[in-house]
């Protein structure tokens, strides 16, 4: 167990060489709470950490989105920390429920005793002639910078701008005269009562947001360009619930974390492998769930195939039954242009809201903005290959975890950990104190991320580049965690 940190007040006058650590973890979301159990726990004995965050509480994503319905998107068996039973009864945790069970978590495993909040990385530098990485640290009423100095740097920073949206063209938009919101910053307490509230887009923002709504405002509509797939997931089932009732808590979780997984990527794989007869079962499960007065085709009836896009999960069928209560709609069409107090379409047809919720989209970022360097030197993040889908190309001692598309983030960020952790008791075999990846060949761009979802195509180059074999991108749970615990962890990896 690393050594309890000084207090904020005694690390504010600190100077640099007494902030030594052996890892800097950015981020106490649910990436970064992970990476510290796994240190604490699975680790060599001794390494001190410290997690950095730049809120003042942890969550990362839990803690900034506030707007109404906030949830994850796919179970919480497996969105939620492996290590940690997740207690409710849901099966998808609301964003309320989700940063409780993080503090929970991290205050259970006392790692909320190694976070320091309000510290903000503006620059990360690493430098080779003390084999560490210097970190500029912003703290709040701090005038200057103060400096971190450690062996490794641990990114769990997520994939998102905290600070800024996705910048969607709505011609007009500056012209309403009404409330504009963008659900990443959704105005805390804000009434919507009696509002005839039009959602622009089909993501899963749009689809948690609408059936929040409806029982409030005078009417929720929501306008896309293009439909998704919107898959129902019950919120109990009666074998998690005899799991839960029979064995104990810990029992249950793993158990219910494997059944989940399995699942998971079970239905996945048939998805994608017999895509049409796919299409065809989600067309009748959806058209079942439908009002007559609102038609499968255009409004669910996707021009893509299943999981070249996420799908879009509702809890117990709750999108469904908004539209079925008769105060909530779908239209899809194109935006001609937003006037002082209307929308008006492509087709000819007009929306007259009160509120425009711009659910468009998320700005995609890489290590939450952070300015690297190797010896003084910048280097752009997206020129590189990434090993292993976890560290980068000719850059030492640094990790960052990622996700996977088609699956929760949680487990792609446990598979980066576990890799880490062998990492660290390899080196400590070899009494190698720097680690560094290097391409053996010339390779195959491949992306990291390749669903065709409008935020990922128009993001432009924010993440590394995905190559072959050990640098092959993300893609199956199982095979990853097997290659990151048993797998070649020294191809391409240079031990100094």
């Amino acid at each position: 167990m690393a050594a309890k940190l000084p207090s904020d007040d005694e690390s504010s006058a600190a100077t640099p060489t007494a902030l030594d650590f052996d890892v800097v973890i950015v981020g106490a979301g649910i990436s970064g709470i992970n990476a510290a159990y796994r240190i604490q726990n699975q680790g060599p004995p001794g390494l001190k950490y410290v997690i950095l965050e730049s809120r003042d509480s942890i969550g990362g994503t839990w803690d900034l989105f506030r707007y109404p319905g906030i949830r994850s998107d796919s179970d919480i068996f497996t969105f939620g920390l492996p290590w940690s039973p997740w207690k409710y009864t849901n099966t998808m945790g609301t964003g309320d429920q989700i940063k409780n069970y993080l503090i929970q978590s991290a205050h259970s495993a006392d790692i909320d005793q190694h976070i320091r909040y309000h510290h903000k990385v503006e620059a990360a530098d690493w430098h080779s002639t003390e084999q560490s990485w210097v970190f500029q640290v912003n703290v709040a009423g701090e005038e200057k910078p103060i400096i971190f100095k450690s062996r490794f740097a641990l990114l769990g920073t997520g994939y998102y701008d905290y600070e800024m949206p996705l910048q969607t063209v709505i011609p007009g938009i500056e012209n309403f005269e009404g409330k504009v919101i963008h659900p990443q910053f959704w105005p805390e307490d804000y009434d919507y009562t009696g509002k005839d509230v039009v959602i622009i887009g089909s993501g899963a923002t749009a689809v948690t947001i609408l059936p929040s709504i409806t029982d409030k405002v005078k009417r929720a509509t929501m306008l896309q360009r293009s439909p998704g797939y919107i898959a129902s997931i019950p919120s109990s089932s009666f074998l998690r619930g005899l799991i839960s009732a029979i064995l104990p808590a810990t029992m249950a979780h793993s158990l219910n974390r494997m059944l989940w997984l399995v699942r998971s990527h079970l239905s996945t794989l048939l998805l994608k492998t017999f895509p049409e007869l796919a299409k065809k079962y989600l067309r009748s499960t959806t058209i079942r769930q439908l009002p007559p007065d609102i038609k499968w085709d255009p409004n669910f009836n996707p021009r893509y195939n299943p999981w070249e896009q996420r799908f879009c999960a509702c809890m117990n069928g709750d999108f469904f039954a908004a539209l079925r209560s008769g105060k909530a709609n779908v239209v899809t069409d194109k935006i001609k242009m937003v006037t002082t107090n209307s929308i008006e379409l492509e087709s000819g047809a007009a929306l007259h809201p009160d509120v425009i919720v711009t659910a468009t989209g998320l700005k995609l970022k890489f290590g939450g903005g952070i300015q690297f360097s190797v010896d003084g030197k910048h280097f752009e993040v997206c020129d590189k290959f990434a090993w292993k889908a976890a560290m980068l190309e000719d850059v030492p001692n640094l990790l960052f975890m990622t996700g996977y598309e088609n699956a929760s983030w949680t487990l792609g960020a446990d598979v980066s950990a576990h890799l880490f952790i062998r990492l660290l008791r390899l080196m400590e075999h070899k009494n190698a104190k720097v680690i560094v990846p290097k391409p053996s060949k010339l390779m195959e761009e491949r992306p990291m991320m390749s669903l065709s979802s409008t935020y990922i195509t128009t993001a432009g180059r924010v993440f590394p580049k995905g190559g072959t074999e050990q640098w092959s991108p993300k893609v199956n749970y199982f095979a990853d965690m097997a290659g990151a615990k048993w797998g070649n962890v020294t191809q391409d990896l240079c031990f100094m």
